[in-house]
């Protein structure tokens, strides 16, 4: 399907433009509804949000789509999106809905949609969606008699604590240890300071003050330079920072220093391989992480499988091929014994279990691996079928010859925003920054 509303991480935009009007979230709310309407229960939908102010607006669009098909509605109000695909499964939804746009600023919104299983849609579910909302609606509206009823509760912060507490070893605690946590004025702001408070750890909050428009404004795991500052101001043991829903986990060590998601799987790797935990011994990443990573891992024994860039993709691999340990550079890490999705928390809390176990600084357990030089760019305003262009496959050919085995090259349009990524990755910093910039020119051309 051309134009398909469904990207690789939900539908996402900006607020009041297509796809992110409430008349068109109304729709998806109906077609989402009807197809997941099967046996003759009350069937019901768990709705989660972020701190976006739009988020009021899209949330009543849902609620009226929902209803209208005769699905009950039970709202949640803000709590991260793998707090909705955790109640989903254990309040037994027939689907889960949250509204978020991630890391975005507030000005985008966005919605994922996790199935009575707890995850994410499958391909074929987004399509059938979609679908539906391209044929007559009318068909789809309950009786006068059916339509369903809306109501919130109370304590879906409580049952999601719990449950990602119980990802923590009983045996371990946190006393002792000062604790900074981002929490992005997003999703997590008075979950993941909660959750870290009860295990015993000094907890010290920023990012916890949302107003509707400062959800990832100068904070959070894409902007965590004050958290740095925070962290070395307080002489914390270690520094959090989540994302606006709260989905991935970035770290800063005790000595300032930033520890991406690579660095964090490495550890939770090499640890769980200690304790023959980790399922065939393999870690499910993209290719997306570093080759430092992979030749880290390579030194312990431990395969490395990578998938497209995406959470999802990274799941699917794993349940695939049974692995029990997967997720990003960018710090969406998946623990299949406890998360069905991304869990920022729960990632947080994986990681302090090490730490607290072996007794050692962060800055110890955190550089495990020397990362090879990578560089990113983001090219907007670019035709993406420009990626198709000889001129611009020939040139990644007679560069990644040029790298040899230790260089890559990526391209690829955003699955989440309208650019197209370049990613080089070099032994040399200055050879990276060079091929970075030839890319961007040759792109540039082949779009003119």
């Amino acid at each position: 399907m051309d134009n398909r509303l469904f990207g690789t991480d939900g539908i996402r935009g900006l607020v009041n433009r297509y796809p992110m009007t409430p008349d068109l979230i109304l729709k998806i709310g109906q077609a989402a509804g009807a197809h997941f309407l099967r046996g003759n229960h009350r069937h019901q939908v768990i709705i989660g949000k972020d701190t976006r102010l739009s988020g009021y607006m899209l949330e009543a669009a849902l609620e009226a789509g929902f209803t209208s098909v005769g699905m009950d509605v039970i709202l949640v109000g803000p709590l991260p999106s793998p707090a909705i695909s955790s109640l989903t499964q254990t309040m037994r939804a027939d689907l889960g809905v949250m509204i978020s746009a991630s890391h975005n600023d507030f000005h985008d919104n966005g919605i994922k949609i996790f199935g009575p299983d707890g995850y994410k849609l499958t391909d074929a579910d987004e399509i059938a969606i979609e679908e539906r909302i391209h044929n007559d609606m009318g068909s789809l509206l309950a009786a006068p008699d059916q339509i369903g009823r809306a109501r919130r509760i109370e304590d879906a912060r409580g049952r999601y604590i719990a449950h990602a507490k119980q990802s923590f070893p009983s045996y371990l605690r946190l006393d002792g240890l000062k604790i900074v946590i981002d929490c992005a004025n997003g999703a997590g702001y008075t979950v993941a300071p909660a959750a870290l408070w009860e295990l015993g750890a000094e907890v010290i909050t920023m990012g916890v003050e949302p107003n509707g428009i400062n959800i990832n404004d100068d904070v959070g795991s894409t902007k965590p330079q004050a958290l740095q500052q925070r962290v070395l101001k307080e002489q914390a043991h270690l520094g959090i920072a989540l994302d606006g829903d709260a989905d991935r986990l970035i770290l800063v060590d005790e000595k300032g220093t930033i520890v991406d998601g690579d660095q964090i799987m490495a550890l939770i790797a090499l640890s769980w391989k200690q304790h023959n935990r980790l399922s065939k011994n393999t870690l499910v990443s993209t290719i997306m992480s570093n080759m430092g990573l992979e030749l880290f891992l390579k030194d312990h024994e431990i395969a490395l499988k990578r998938t497209k860039v995406g959470d999802r993709y990274v799941l699917e691999e794993m349940r695939t091929g049974g692995y029990g340990l997967g997720g990003e550079q960018s710090g969406h890490l998946i623990f299949a014994d406890y998360s069905k999705t991304g869990d920022g928390l729960i990632a947080a809390l994986q990681t302090l279990a090490v730490i607290v176990e072996r007794g050692r600084p962060a800055s110890e357990l955190l550089s495990l691996f020397k990362s090879m030089p990578q560089i990113l760019r983001n090219v907007r305003d670019i035709d993406k079928k420009c990626l198709s262009d000889e001129t611009v496959s020939g040139q990644i050919r007679v560069i990644s010859d040029q790298l040899g085995k230790y260089g890559r090259v990526i391209i690829r349009p955003s699955g989440t925003e309208p650019v197209i990524r370049i990613m080089v990755e070099s032994e040399d910093m200055d050879q990276a920054v060079t091929i970075v910039d030839q890319l961007h020119e040759v792109i540039k051309e082949a779009s003119d």
